[in-house]
């Protein structure tokens, strides 16, 4: 069960932002949520190119997950927006089997995503990178699991 509602929670807002909005803190944080049933996720992150944040999910008003990461823009070839742009398309393609970040590989036109993941979604840990025209242009390290 949780698996499947990280993956309707996670396309449901990152993946989706235009078609959702995210909240904006008084401390500066960016807060984007997500409620079904008995669960609900919350994630809220700081920074633009440069970022951390953490995602976390509650069942029935207890802490059952989390996950804390960290990445930015490592060179601009092309703008923050068009890397964004593909970020969020990559992140649409998550699956059940990794509930983390996006699929393992995935093109189109000049971009590509690469994730490694470690561990199943009790206990984690991965690297998330962006490639426009076979350069690296963002990474993402990420950690987490059951509480």
């Amino acid at each position: 069960k949780l698996s499947k509602f990280l993956v309707k929670a996670k396309i449901a807002t990152y993946a989706s932002i235009g078609e959702t909005s995210e909240r904006r803190l008084d401390d500066g944080a960016k807060e984007l949520t997500y409620e079904d049933s008995d669960f609900k996720y919350r994630d809220r992150y700081y920074g633009s190119d440069t970022f951390s944040g953490e995602e976390v999910v509650w069942k029935d008003g207890k802490l059952v997950w989390s996950m804390n990461y960290h990445g930015r823009t490592i060179s601009m070839p092309v703008s923050s927006k068009k890397i964004a742009e593909f970020l969020r398309k990559a992140m649409r393609q998550v699956q059940e089997e990794r509930p983390f970040r996006g699929p393992n590989n995935f093109k189109e036109d000049d971009f590509e995503y690469l994730d490694e993941s470690n561990g199943d979604i009790n206990w984690f840990n991965g690297v998330e990178k962006i490639l426009y025209k076979g350069q690296e242009v963002y990474r993402l390290y990420y950690h987490g699991g059951s509480m």
